[in-house]
């Protein structure tokens, strides 16, 4: 169906969008551009109401177990079939800098589906804690930022907690 189609691109680049966005008002910040900074990130919250409500008509977002379930099934998919393509078409095409950032990325997701599993396992059970994330290879993990982090090696002072 074209509809559905339309919909999943329409997702997709909503989706891409707001991250794109978030980034550029970062930029803006370092720039010292706070108007436009904040000018990028009301686009971005935009862009996510858009991506929401597609995702909502396609009803994409069902119950949290299913939710879990299938962000489980996407972040094996990508540490066991995207990344390691990605990663020997890098190291073939000597792409240092992509290769780095797919290597971070693919140990990563690897960690993100332990956390869903974890949850999956847990489900009413499963503690709220506070997660942080390290702004180098973006490790996620419950509790406490580590000294150094296992993946990319960035100290503590690295690390984000997720509101």
């Amino acid at each position: 169906m074209k509809t559905e189609d339309n919909l999943k691109k329409a997702f997709a680049g909503e989706s891409q969008a707001n991250r794109k966005y978030l980034a550029y008002a970062e930029r803006a910040e370092k720039e010292n551009l706070p108007g436009v900074a904040k000018l990028f990130r009301a686009a971005a919250a935009a862009e996510t109401v858009h991506a929401h409500k597609h995702l909502s008509v396609m009803q994409g977002a069902t119950t949290t177990r299913q939710n879990l379930e299938d962000a489980l099934a996407g972040e094996i998919h990508e540490f066991k079939s995207m990344y390691p393509q990605m990663i020997a078409d890098a190291e073939a095409e000597t792409a240092k800098q992509a290769l780095m950032s797919f290597k971070y990325a693919n140990e990563v997701e690897q960690v993100h589906a332990n956390l869903y599993q974890k949850a999956l396992d847990l489900m009413d059970k499963l503690p709220v804690e506070d997660y942080y994330v390290c702004k180098i290879c973006g490790y996620t993990v419950a509790q406490e930022a580590p000294d150094k982090c296992p993946v990319c090696g960035a100290n503590k002072q690295n690390f984000f907690k997720v509101d």
